[in-house]
């Protein structure tokens, strides 16, 4: 069986934090994985022979390009000159070693002559295979520290920029230094985006997407709540509302810095998230059911004690106030439930451990094993559907967004009485989204989504007394433009939060129902010679902060329209279908675009994204294709209606299309394509979003009828 000089790792004891040094190394893994793995024949053909020279001249040929650029990293980076030297001498010393062993050209010489090669010395060419591997690793990540050193370098920038901006007293001297501050924060999420892309571990991901979102929001925050300031300097409720978001944005680029470097200031490690309830009953379902295999070498006692601090953790559900009685006391019982079948877990083991004959679990250690996972399996459902529940009720109320609406109204009239009412309602509003993100968090099913749960709950902890604040500052200024437009701004960040919400309910009610919360991207970029003639005369750009900023907003209505696609192909029997297959793919094509808006995913530029819309509206006429297809099985009243809305997806498709390939020029032109390519690929999906059901529903009557013939 072949086998890797280093394991399937491939690291050689240098740990590998991103998805871009894995990729560099594999290529060279296979080759020599290729080299050490040959079969040992005793006579081996000229035309095997120049292969594996082939092979070891082309390792050698590329360690020593490899060894030149990082030497001439080495160059200008003088904190790693010494050990990115060392590293590639070993890498060019490998290199060469695994040149000679496989220079083959002598081997038909007499057996006298005892040199070396990969056939004669397997050991030899495993040594140098694991030298190499282990110094070009070393170089790929030395070089990685680089990027580090970069955005830490960008980071700095921003903060001593930040500061600046704080220390202003005149207009004039904001504006100059805010589009200085503009252009870094640019340069840090382009970094950030990228690093975050690149990293393989998903917990940083979300950690790193959470830091990220926050400074996104806040760069807006910042501008008007600084000119807000500057216009009222005497008014005490501008400078808390001004002073919260600048600690914020300290606080998320400290964030971001400590996921890059692993670390936290004064060198202490990263904290470690809290168990939640799902990861807790996952863990005791999973030592209940290890019983099975070791009916001696466990202590069952233990179980009952881990169930115990289980249970003293529902108490964020029992004792919550907004949890209803009805699901309290459904809960409490499920508890005791599960109490009392470990309890009985526990004496029918005892009872087969004192047993002579017992060496494996009997009848009755099964079936109290089976109960046990059953009960705690069924507080799990509980659990989930009381946060989900909560979740729902409180984002359905919350859609209007009463209380902001009057807080807006109540500081433009001056009326701080009303602000004071209205303040206390949001305050009461904001308690309510906190315990239920913390409750979500327990059932949310992943790491990842954990992360997001605890950025929302500091989101709506964060941002509802900012609101207030503004609000209190419009009343004591109702004439005042820009204290209207930082209220604005804070409400939109709040309204933004509830949408991001709904979105990760979604994504854990996927994870629940056995679908993947991390949905799969569609991809497809341009490659040479395909679709150039819309590409030639385009420039390839990325938005800016401000602009993804304004974009968030479609983008998530979209991520939510291919949650409502996803949601109704599940309930398809033949997901292979026709229909469902096609609207699958434009969803996840959809999903992409979505994840652009975000400076997330593989879609990097504007062209990319229009490329995408492009295909994505070639997938649109495919579907109206499958579409009149199934039309025809129809009778009238069901044809007409197929058809109708085929049009209309059709009319969407082809807007969709005219407008990704329609040339722009200018910044501004640009972002407009962007917005309206994001807004048409909302028209595609609304009418997929509605076609699914119908077509389900009408699929299932043709099958009847035919059946019934």
């Amino acid at each position: 069986m072949a086998s890797s000089p280093c394991g399937s790792n491939f690291d050689c004891g240098l740990e590998i934090k991103t998805r871009s040094v894995e990729q560099t190394l594999i290529p060279l893994v296979s080759q020599i994985t290729t080299l050490i793995n040959h079969k040992e024949k005793p006579k081996k053909s000229e035309r095997t022979l120049r292969a594996i020279q082939r092979v070891g001249q082309a390792v050698s040929g590329a360690v020593g390009r490899f060894v030149a650029v990082g030497e001439a990293i080495a160059v200008e980076n003088e904190e790693l000159k010494e050990e990115m030297g060392l590293a590639c001498f070993e890498a060019r010393r490998a290199g060469n070693a695994i040149a000679q062993l496989t220079d083959v050209s002598t081997l038909e010489q007499p057996e006298s002559d005892e040199r070396s090669t990969v056939f004669s010395d397997r050991t030899a060419m495993v040594k140098a295979a694991r030298m190499l591997l282990s110094s070009v690793t070393k170089v790929l990540v030395l070089a990685d520290r680089i990027v580090i050193k970069q955005i830490i370098t960008s980071r700095n920038k921003v903060l001593v920029t930040l500061d600046q901006l704080e220390r202003v007293t005149t207009f004039q001297e904001f504006v100059q230094i805010f589009s200085q501050f503009g252009n870094e924060m640019v340069e840090f999420a382009h970094l950030t985006g990228d690093r975050q892309n690149d990293l393989k571990d998903e917990k940083k991901k979300a950690r790193m997407a959470a830091a990220r979102a926050v400074l996104e929001k806040c760069t807006m925050m910042l501008l008007t709540a600084s000119k807000t300031c500057l216009r009222h300097p005497d008014c005490e409720s501008a400078r808390i509302n001004k002073d919260a978001v600048f600690q914020r944005m300290r606080y998320a680029l400290e964030q971001v810095i400590e996921i890059v470097t692993d670390s936290r200031p004064g060198g202490e490690a990263q904290s470690v998230l809290p168990i939640s309830l799902y990861t807790g009953i996952k863990d005791f379902k999973g030592k209940v059911e290890g019983l099975r295999e070791s009916l001696y070498h466990v202590s069952v006692e233990s179980l009952s004690a881990q169930l115990e601090a289980l249970l003293e953790q529902m108490e964020d559900f029992t004792d919550s106030p907004y949890t209803h009685h009805e699901q309290r006391e459904g809960l409490l019982q499920l508890c005791s439930l599960a109490r009392q079948d470990t309890h009985t877990l526990i004496a029918a083991w005892t009872q087969a451990q004192q047993s002579a004959k017992a060496t494996e679990a009997t009848e009755e250690v099964e079936l109290a094993i089976l109960k046990a996972c059953q009960s705690v399996g069924e507080l799990r459902k509980e659990l989930h559907k009381i946060a989900v529940g909560r979740a729902t009720e409180l984002l359905k109320q919350h859609s209007e967004h009463l209380a902001l609406h009057a807080l807006k109204a109540g500081g433009g009239e001056g009326n701080l009485e009303a602000v004071a009412e209205y303040a206390r309602t949001l305050s009461e509003q904001k308690e309510q989204l906190v315990e239920t993100c913390r409750l979500l968090c327990h059932v949310s099913g992943t790491e990842p989504l954990e992360i997001t749960c605890i950025h929302a709950e500091e989101t709506f902890h964060v941002i509802g007394p900012q609101i207030i604040s503004a609000a209190q500052t419009l009343a004591l200024h109702p004439s005042s433009k820009i204290a209207k437009e930082n209220l604005d701004v804070f409400c939109e960040a709040w309204e933004s939060q509830l949408c991001d919400m709904a979105v990760l309910l979604r994504e854990i009610n996927d994870v629940f129902e056995g679908r993947r919360g991390d949905k799969k991207t569609y991809l497809s970029l341009p490659r040479p010679g395909k679709h150039s003639a819309n590409l030639k005369t385009a420039k390839a750009a990325k938005l800016d902060s401000e602009e993804q900023s304004t974009i968030a907003k479609l983008g998530l209505e979209l991520r939510l329209l291919t949650s409502d696609v996803d949601s109704e192909v599940e309930r398809w029997e033949d997901q292979e279908h026709d229909i469902a297959r096609h609207s699958q793919t434009i969803s996840s094509m959809a999903y992409s675009m979505y994840l652009f808006t975000r400076g997330e995913g593989l879609l990097k530029t504007t062209l990319d994204l229009f490329h995408q819309a492009e295909i994505l509206s070639e997938q649109g006429f495919q579907l109206c294709s499958h579409l009149h297809t199934f039309a025809t099985q129809l009778v009238d009243d069901d044809k007409a209606v197929i058809l109708s809305e085929t049009e209309k997806l059709a009319a969407s498709s082809q807007q969709l299309q005219m407008g990704a390939k329609t040339p722009v020029h200018g910044k501004s032109a640009t972002f407009l394509k962007v917005e309206q390519s994001i807004q048409n690929t909302k028209g595609v999906m609304t009418v997929v979003v509605f076609l699914l059901p119908v077509c389900n529903k009408l699929l299932k009557k043709v099958t009847i009828s035919a059946l019934s013939v």
